[in-house]
Protein backbone atom coordinates (compact mmCIF):
# COMPACT_ATOMS: atom_id res chain seq x y z
CA UNK A 1 0.00 0.00 0.00
CA UNK A 2 1.37 3.28 -0.83
CA UNK A 3 2.35 5.74 2.05
CA UNK A 4 0.37 9.01 1.97
CA UNK A 5 2.93 12.22 2.14
CA UNK A 6 2.46 14.07 5.44
CA UNK A 7 0.71 17.18 5.63
CA UNK A 8 3.18 20.07 6.74
CA UNK A 9 1.92 22.19 9.13
CA UNK A 10 3.80 25.18 10.65
CA UNK A 11 4.72 24.70 14.23
CA UNK A 12 2.68 27.22 16.57
CA UNK A 13 5.94 29.28 17.55
CA UNK A 14 6.80 29.89 13.77
CA UNK A 15 3.28 29.95 12.33
CA UNK A 16 4.15 34.14 12.52
CA UNK A 17 7.15 33.32 11.26
CA UNK A 18 7.53 35.49 7.75
CA UNK A 19 10.82 34.00 6.58
CA UNK A 20 9.55 30.65 7.65
CA UNK A 21 6.39 31.69 5.27
CA UNK A 22 8.49 32.66 2.97
CA UNK A 23 10.36 29.00 2.95
CA UNK A 24 7.53 27.53 2.81
CA UNK A 25 6.21 29.42 -0.29
CA UNK A 26 8.93 28.96 -2.32
CA UNK A 27 9.42 24.98 -1.95
CA UNK A 28 5.64 25.54 -3.29
CA UNK A 29 6.57 27.08 -5.58
CA UNK A 30 9.26 24.83 -7.23
CA UNK A 31 6.12 22.24 -7.44
CA UNK A 32 4.60 24.37 -9.88
CA UNK A 33 3.02 28.29 -10.53
CA UNK A 34 0.62 29.77 -8.24
CA UNK A 35 -1.70 32.54 -8.52
CA UNK A 36 -0.97 35.54 -5.53
CA UNK A 37 -4.33 34.45 -3.72
CA UNK A 38 -4.10 30.69 -4.39
CA UNK A 39 -0.49 30.82 -2.70
CA UNK A 40 -1.59 32.67 0.45
CA UNK A 41 -4.40 30.49 0.84
CA UNK A 42 -1.98 27.65 0.67
CA UNK A 43 -0.01 28.87 3.33
CA UNK A 44 -2.50 29.56 5.68
CA UNK A 45 -3.66 26.13 5.25
CA UNK A 46 -0.36 25.13 6.55
CA UNK A 47 -0.74 26.86 9.75
CA UNK A 48 0.75 30.12 9.35
CA UNK A 49 -0.67 33.66 10.17
CA UNK A 50 -2.68 35.27 7.79
CA UNK A 51 0.43 38.34 8.12
CA UNK A 52 3.06 36.27 7.40
CA UNK A 53 1.45 34.96 4.68
CA UNK A 54 0.55 37.94 3.49
CA UNK A 55 3.96 39.28 3.81
CA UNK A 56 6.18 36.27 2.77
CA UNK A 57 3.37 36.28 -0.88
CA UNK A 58 4.55 40.59 -1.12
CA UNK A 59 8.33 39.46 -0.73
CA UNK A 60 8.15 36.95 -3.56
CA UNK A 61 5.66 39.37 -5.50
CA UNK A 62 8.69 42.30 -5.19
CA UNK A 63 11.40 39.67 -6.27
CA UNK A 64 9.26 38.61 -9.36
CA UNK A 65 8.99 34.65 -8.00
CA UNK A 66 5.91 34.89 -8.32
CA UNK A 67 4.20 37.24 -11.23
CA UNK A 68 0.41 36.77 -11.42
CA UNK A 69 0.81 38.19 -15.00
CA UNK A 70 2.78 35.07 -15.79
CA UNK A 71 0.41 33.16 -14.28
CA UNK A 72 -2.74 33.92 -16.02
CA UNK A 73 -0.77 33.77 -19.32
CA UNK A 74 0.37 30.19 -18.68
CA UNK A 75 -3.02 29.11 -16.73
CA UNK A 76 -4.63 30.40 -20.31
CA UNK A 77 -3.13 28.99 -22.67
CA UNK A 78 -2.50 25.24 -21.04
CA UNK A 79 -6.45 25.32 -20.17
CA UNK A 80 -6.90 27.04 -24.23
CA UNK A 81 -5.10 24.15 -25.08
CA UNK A 82 -7.11 21.44 -23.26
CA UNK A 83 -10.46 23.16 -25.10
CA UNK A 84 -11.35 24.86 -22.58
CA UNK A 85 -13.31 28.21 -22.90
CA UNK A 86 -13.01 32.13 -21.58
CA UNK A 87 -15.52 31.74 -19.44
CA UNK A 88 -14.30 29.20 -17.29
CA UNK A 89 -11.20 29.94 -17.64
CA UNK A 90 -11.71 33.66 -16.84
CA UNK A 91 -13.95 31.74 -13.56
CA UNK A 92 -10.95 29.82 -12.41
CA UNK A 93 -8.57 32.52 -12.51
CA UNK A 94 -10.96 35.34 -10.86
CA UNK A 95 -10.92 31.72 -7.98
CA UNK A 96 -7.26 31.82 -7.89
CA UNK A 97 -6.87 35.89 -6.79
CA UNK A 98 -5.70 37.11 -9.78
CA UNK A 99 -6.61 40.62 -10.52
CA UNK A 100 -9.31 41.03 -13.83
CA UNK A 101 -6.80 43.36 -15.95
CA UNK A 102 -4.21 40.30 -15.65
CA UNK A 103 -7.42 38.14 -16.73
CA UNK A 104 -8.82 40.13 -19.18
CA UNK A 105 -4.97 40.83 -21.03
CA UNK A 106 -4.30 36.88 -20.98
CA UNK A 107 -7.45 35.97 -22.28
CA UNK A 108 -7.24 38.72 -24.97
CA UNK A 109 -4.31 36.47 -26.59
CA UNK A 110 -6.39 34.03 -28.03
CA UNK A 111 -8.78 33.44 -31.09
CA UNK A 112 -11.33 32.01 -29.25
CA UNK A 113 -13.67 31.03 -32.08
CA UNK A 114 -11.20 29.02 -33.63
CA UNK A 115 -10.43 27.28 -30.21
CA UNK A 116 -13.96 26.27 -30.01
CA UNK A 117 -14.47 25.07 -33.52
CA UNK A 118 -11.38 22.96 -33.03
CA UNK A 119 -12.87 21.81 -29.83
CA UNK A 120 -15.93 20.63 -31.11
CA UNK A 121 -14.08 19.52 -34.40
CA UNK A 122 -12.43 17.20 -31.64
CA UNK A 123 -15.02 15.68 -29.84
CA UNK A 124 -17.52 15.13 -33.33
CA UNK A 125 -15.23 14.96 -35.31
CA UNK A 126 -15.21 17.38 -38.89
CA UNK A 127 -18.81 17.11 -39.80
CA UNK A 128 -21.00 19.79 -39.07
CA UNK A 129 -23.87 18.87 -37.35
CA UNK A 130 -27.37 18.78 -39.26
CA UNK A 131 -30.08 18.23 -37.14
CA UNK A 132 -31.14 20.37 -34.38
CA UNK A 133 -30.87 17.93 -31.69
CA UNK A 134 -27.40 17.02 -32.77
CA UNK A 135 -26.61 21.06 -32.84
CA UNK A 136 -28.13 21.85 -29.60
CA UNK A 137 -25.84 18.90 -28.22
CA UNK A 138 -22.60 20.18 -29.80
CA UNK A 139 -23.90 23.66 -28.58
CA UNK A 140 -24.27 22.49 -24.79
CA UNK A 141 -20.86 20.65 -24.40
CA UNK A 142 -19.08 23.71 -25.31
CA UNK A 143 -21.18 26.02 -23.44
CA UNK A 144 -20.06 23.27 -20.51
CA UNK A 145 -16.23 23.92 -21.93
CA UNK A 146 -16.98 27.85 -21.09
CA UNK A 147 -17.24 29.27 -24.44
CA UNK A 148 -19.89 32.30 -25.23
CA UNK A 149 -22.75 32.33 -27.35
CA UNK A 150 -20.98 34.06 -30.29
CA UNK A 151 -17.85 31.04 -30.07
CA UNK A 152 -20.70 28.38 -30.09
CA UNK A 153 -22.47 30.20 -32.95
CA UNK A 154 -19.12 30.40 -35.09
CA UNK A 155 -17.93 26.69 -34.03
CA UNK A 156 -21.22 24.97 -35.11
CA UNK A 157 -22.11 27.33 -38.05
CA UNK A 158 -23.99 30.75 -38.74
CA UNK A 159 -27.83 29.33 -38.83
CA UNK A 160 -27.63 28.43 -35.03
CA UNK A 161 -29.19 30.33 -32.48
CA UNK A 162 -28.65 29.58 -29.33
CA UNK A 163 -31.75 30.60 -26.29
Amino acid sequence: MPSRRRRTTAEPERAGDAEAARAAAIALLSRRDYGSGELRKKLEQQGFDLGAAAEAVTGLAQTHLLDDGRYSENYVTYHAGRGQGPVRISADLRAAGVAEDLIDAALAASDWRTLAREARIRRFGARAPESWPEKARQARFLQYRGFSADHIRFALGGDFEPD
